[in-house]
């Protein structure tokens, strides 16, 4: 009986022990997690600036979105307004028209549309039929022969003369008719030079073998062309784009066989080596861009294509030659005129040379005409803004942190914002410069996440609780 008892006391014992063991086991453990979820209160997601909490974006989300940041910096923009353009003719230099000098039958073309044209090369060959080209030609004929004459005449008559058996005031008289000839002779010449005859036709029809055809050929290399294209040159993956110089056939006015009357357009050649931009705009922008032409400040020039193929970059930036003086009485919109170089490639075909030019006329642009300057502000990209009513934000990054940063909007393009530098943002402070909305939304999911909040960022990115 005595055995039993301690065998139950000593069990009693032992359970009291294994019992408080574990209970005590227990407090330890519960202990640790109430300190770890205090600790857990402790470290929140994001915290508060402006009364807002920064969106966390990790490093591959900022990847996935393809965002970059890039430091504040103060700068100049110039505010511009919009025009349309379009590529046009130049008067007197894109385009020319090649005529017959005199009245003839066509009998040979040399060149056709879209050939190429070297200058002074040859077009077309006349049969001469005017009457007054060979009436010309034989009165030229007939006064050097008069003129041969006389002055044989003459030289039989300074022999009689020494001896006495003429008077002198004969002499005099045959020299007077040699003048009179000679003028005679000089104006036909001019005459026929005139009507395209060459200084070896002319003096050919002098001694009597008249011209029966004429070659009309290409006019000269354009003074105006040679002289503004004379300093430029570029060259592209290792070929000039700027070949010789040839005309472009561009059209036929007239058939083989065919009479030409004098002053007929008989074709017309391109020169496109220098075009004009037409910008038009309405009555209200004339103020603002007669000052832009007169202040000889930039136009930006935008066009249709992109720079497909082997071409030098098209031309960013160019200035006003020219505004009209006169208002389209329809649509009440006003022009004015850009010059712009054009680039263009030769090309061979089976024996046919030919250009491929980078502007044509008929080509779309826009145009951004620059009328206000705006210092000391902070220019960012469209995507870098995101609106909300009256508000515009930015996001400010630090680390994986982007706190979003009310500014004051002063100007803004089809591409660029333009934020006042009034202390919103901190110069020198990486600024978002695009998936703005993106981060916008991330922000508010955040937010209604109901992440903690009570913690605040040093400027040395570290996060601290707030106390």
């Amino acid at each position: 009986m005595t055995r039993r008892i301690t065998q139950l006391v000593l069990a009693l014992i032992v359970l009291a022990v294994a019992g408080g063991g574990a209970f005590f086991a227990y407090r330890r453990w519960q202990a640790g997690q109430m300190s770890a979820a205090a600790s857990a209160a402790e470290q929140p997601a994001a915290p508060i600036v402006d009364g807002t909490m920064p969106a966390r974006v990790s490093e591959q989300a900022r990847a996935n979105l393809g965002l970059t940041a890039r430091p504040a910096r103060p700068t100049i923009y110039w505010r511009k307004i919009e025009v349309p353009g379009v590529v046009v003719d130049r008067p007197g230099v894109s385009d020319c028209g090649v005529i017959a000098p005199v009245t003839g039958v066509v009998t040979e073309i040399s060149s056709h549309p879209g050939e190429t044209v070297e200058p002074n090369a040859r077009l077309f060959k006349l049969r001469l039929t005017s009457e007054s080209l060979h009436t010309s030609q034989r009165e030229l004929f007939k006064a050097s022969r008069e003129i041969e004459i006389a002055r044989q005449q003459k030289q039989r008559l300074e022999g009689l003369a020494q001896s006495g058996g003429i008077a002198a005031a004969r002499i005099i008289e045959i020299d007077n008719s040699i003048q009179r000839l000679d003028a005679t002779v000089q104006a036909y010449r001019q005459d026929l030079l005139a009507r395209g005859l060459t200084e070896e036709q002319v003096n050919e029809s002098a001694t009597g073998q008249f011209v029966t055809e004429i070659t009309v050929r290409a006019p000269p290399e354009n003074a105006l062309q040679q002289a503004e294209l004379a300093l430029v040159s570029r060259v592209a993956d290792g070929e000039s784009t700027k070949p010789p110089f040839k005309y472009e056939f561009h059209e036929l006015a007239i058939a083989l066989g065919q009479q030409a009357e004098a002053g007929q357009v008989l074709c017309h050649l391109s020169d496109h080596r220098t075009l004009l931009i037409e910008g038009r705009g309405f009555k209200d922008d004339m103020p603002l861009i007669q000052e832009a032409a007169k202040a000889k400040l930039p136009i930006e020039v935008e066009f249709e294509m992109g720079n497909h193929g082997k071409w030098p970059p098209a031309p960013k930036e160019l200035l006003i030659h020219h505004i009209e003086n006169t208002i389209d009485t329809n649509t009440r919109t006003f022009s004015f005129h850009l010059v712009l170089e054009n680039q263009w490639q030769s090309y061979e075909h089976k024996g046919h040379s030919g250009l491929l030019w980078r502007f044509r006329p008929g080509d779309r642009v826009r145009l951004q005409v620059a009328v206000e300057k705006l210092e000391n502000v902070i220019v960012l990209p469209q995507a870098a803004v995101v609106r909300e009513g009256p508000e515009a934000y930015v996001f400010r990054q630090n680390g994986d942190l982007f706190d979003r940063r009310p500014v004051h909007i002063v100007a803004e393009d089809g591409t660029n914002v333009v934020i006042a530098n009034d202390g919103s943002i901190r110069l020198a402070s990486y600024i978002a410069q695009n998936a703005a909305a993106s981060l916008n939304r991330v922000l508010k999911a955040q937010m209604a996440s109901g992440q903690p909040t009570n913690v605040h960022v040093h400027a040395d990115g570290t996060v601290h609780a707030n106390h």
